[in-house]
């Protein structure tokens, strides 16, 4: 019997010979780690909100597991429909990886909330996951038909499901034994980090539908730039009056140096690249970040104030050179992030056709209102766990490091012409 296409169809000898393609494995890969998460965080959920937060909220226990497992489902019907149109307008594997790329988001709020055993921020991340999953599924069942033969569908559709329910069962089995077990909520929460992180790093790993890999990794540049300068933005008002004791006009300045560094440093790319299009300086543009995010850390060291401090002004402000030092590393962070962002931009603009042109910038703007989503919901996170705010700069400078190291592998076109 031969498929409309002349071909032999797969039998079922041949079915796990997709396993070994570059085709499939890695989108196998990718479903099998999200589906195994998913459900080994839910059952992990499930068994302490039984056998320990319940109690401890005094709620009953079975009403809350009915309403966990409500709270995981509703995303698929509020977000289906969207996520569906996502999913036929823009580059599948794309959606892909920036799915995966918020799991692991999710995931480090999953691993805050088990160690506070706090149910609500669980239930909160539950949901979440939720909605990660409903945008994962349609791009993930819609991109086959672009990777397989006609005649390879039943085979590639029969394994995907297999790996699916043996994920289910696997991560269900794992995630209830874990939990409840001496040290299962250190494991638990660095299980489903590490999974995520997995299942992120196969996601790459699934062939383009567009072969835009270059201009994916630019835009997760620009985004992660977005999440820094909306993370060191949103501190300044408080670290001004916290941490140094000075009142809204010293807060303000920040705000105008960083602002003005960003400025002539985007103004010195043409300048240091003398037009050419190209990205070989945003790796060390992102450490000089990085070592002036260190350099504030340090400098901002000093003890705690006393509840009746007098909030300085600008005047008293700039008499300290302690302070001037501060004012240079918000200049360098910032110089250095014009640096790093514009030579994205135009490699976006030089590696992209056209005919696609608005549709990758659609993506980048929707990539971008996320990592400042998850600037906001991780900065929240480490305040709440107890760090201070110059910590939250010294987090963000090793961050910004391995970002720098992940876009420098991932944007190969370094030479920066479309032909490079």
């Amino acid at each position: 019997m031969y498929t409309s296409r002349g071909r032999c169809p797969v039998s079922s000898k041949h079915q796990f010979a997709l396993l070994k393609t570059r085709r499939f494995l890695p989108l196998f890969l990718t479903q099998f780690l999200g589906a195994f998460n998913d459900n080994f965080f839910k059952s992990a959920l499930v068994m302490l909100i039984t056998f320990r937060l319940a109690d401890d909220a005094g709620l009953d226990p079975r009403i809350l597991v009915n309403v966990a497992a409500g709270v995981f489902i509703l995303p698929f019907f509020l977000f289906s429909a969207p996520a569906s149109d996502l999913a036929d307008r823009y580059d599948r594997s794309y959606l892909m990886r920036l799915v995966k790329l918020a799991e692991i988001a999710i995931m480090g709020a999953a691993a805050a909330g088990f160690q506070m055993q706090n149910l609500w921020v669980l239930l909160v991340v539950l949901f979440l996951m939720g909605a990660q999953s409903t945008f994962f599924s349609p791009a993930k069942f819609s991109i086959l038909p672009q990777h397989l033969e006609e005649d390879e569908l039943i085979a590639g559709n029969g394994l995907i499901q297999t790996g699916t329910y043996l994920a289910i069962l696997t991560g269900t089995i794992f995630g209830g034994l874990l939990i409840l077990a001496p040290g299962g909520l250190h494991w638990v929460g660095a299980g489903v980090v590490a999974i995520a992180a997995a299942g992120w790093w196969a996601s790459p790993l699934v062939a383009d539908v567009y072969p835009y890999r270059d201009v994916f990794w630019a835009v997760i540049g620009i985004s992660w730039f977005w999440l820094v300068g909306a993370t060191f933005l949103a501190q300044f008002p408080t670290y001004a009056k916290l941490i140094l004791g000075a009142n809204e006009h010293v807060a303000t300045l920040f705000l105008a140096i960083f602002s003005m560094g960003i400025g002539l440093g985007s103004m010195a790319c043409n300048a240091l690249l003398k037009g050419e299009v190209s990205v070989r300086y945003v790796p060390a543009a992102a450490v000089g970040m990085s070592v002036a995010s260190t350099l504030l850390w340090l400098a901002s060291r000093r003890p705690p104030l006393p509840p009746d401090f007098p909030v300085i002004g600008i005047g008293t402000f700039l008499l300290s050179p302690a302070n001037l030092a501060i004012l240079a590393c918000l200049f360098a962070i910032s110089f250095c992030g014009g640096l790093y962002i514009v030579p994205l931009y135009a490699a976006i603009q030089n590696l992209t056709s056209e005919d696609r042109m608005a549709g990758v910038i659609a993506c980048t703007n929707v990539t971008d209102s996320f990592f400042m989503v998850l600037s906001a919901v991780g900065s929240s996170l480490l305040l709440a766990a107890g760090l201070q705010i110059p910590q939250i700069f010294l987090v963000m400078a090793a961050l910004t490091v391995l970002a720098a190291f992940l876009i420098r592998r991932g944007v190969r076109r370094y030479g920066g012409g479309r032909d490079a």
